[in-house]
């Protein structure tokens, strides 16, 4: 099979031939449709050993179903959030995988995994959302996107954070661009580290939680002398990585997808065989949501491909 890898510390210039997958009992082997890209992959590619396969986020459909009887059957039509993703088929376990419905377009539920379990699990962590003050920093990108929309649903009041909002677009949401002025907040999706996270921490209530999810600002967080401090219910910062068993969570976004009720977020499609300009747009800021690689651009076989 062919697939885009890690070759001198960097991405490839195009697909390569590698071993076909051999699954494990636990595992299905899925036929990967599309793939999506989170700039944190890009960035991180020298951290992969030469000769691994890149990428998270996929969907596609099960060509065989895992051997112990766990998981989708043979031809379900599945969203993954598993390493192997930018393949034409890969081994992931089942508890990796979801049932996609019928009339959601695997590139929408391929933009969904990582950015999305880590909205969906960061908001849960903060506790109940009805009624309360919610700030999402960095909400023009593809995890604040997918956190402010469901936090809304959850009703809370939210206030999204965005560098530009002529790029943010109508986040349904009250927007600034900076948090001075902001009234005070019972929870804080917070993606963008640096001064972003101390002027977050600020704005956070007694009782409140921060959960630091990511650090797109590139920057270091210095906080002063007591600003951590404070009187009443303590406030608490929170890392996030949890990744484990999305299987269900997965579930649960593609439905709210099919439902209507969540916009995965797509903001381009790339053919695999092109991954440079893919690479380029995402690096020069073009990219608003997630980007997906099509590993194919003329299949015919996806329900909702009038959308190719």
């Amino acid at each position: 099979m062919r697939a885009l890898i890690v070759s001198g510390g960097a991405l490839p210039a195009a697909p390569v031939t590698v071993p076909d997958p051999e699954p494990g009992p636990g595992q299905a082997l899925v036929e990967i449709h599309h793939a999506s890209v989170n700039p944190s992959e890009l960035r991180h590619i020298g951290h992969f050993p030469d000769g691994a396969v890149l990428g998270y986020d996929s969907a596609g459909v099960v060509l065989r179903a895992a051997e112990d009887g766990t998981g989708p059957a043979a031809g379900a039509r599945v969203v993954a959030f598993a390493a192997g993703a930018w393949a034409e088929r890969a081994a992931f376990p089942t508890d990796a995988l979801a049932v996609v419905p019928d009339g959601v377009h695997l590139a929408d539920a391929a933009a969904l995994p990582m950015a999305g379990l880590a909205a969906l699990r960061s908001l849960r962590a903060t506790g109940p959302l009805l009624g309360r003050r919610v700030l999402v920093t960095g909400a023009s990108g593809a995890t604040g996107r997918l956190a402010v929309q469901l936090a809304r649903r959850a009703g809370a009041h939210v206030i999204a954070q965005v560098r530009d909002p002529a790029r943010a677009g109508d986040l349904g949401a009250e927007t600034v661009t900076d948090l001075d002025g902001v009234e005070p907040v019972d929870a804080v999706i917070e993606l963008l580290g640096g001064p972003y996270l101390v002027a977050a921490w600020r704005l956070l209530r007694p009782g409140g939680n921060l959960q630091s999810v990511g650090w797109a600002a590139g920057e270091p967080a210095v906080f002063v002398p007591n600003s951590t401090f404070v009187l009443g219910e303590a406030r608490t910062i929170s890392s996030f990585g949890d990744a484990a068993a999305p299987a269900a969570d997965l579930a649960y976004l593609v439905e709210l997808v099919a439902r209507g009720e969540l916009s995965a977020g797509v903001g381009g499609r790339w053919s695999w065989e092109r991954p440079g300009e893919m690479a380029a747009a995402i690096r020069d800021g073009k990219v608003r949501g997630k980007a997906i690689i099509d590993m194919d651009p003329t299949r015919t076989d996806d329900p909702a491909n009038n959308q190719l």
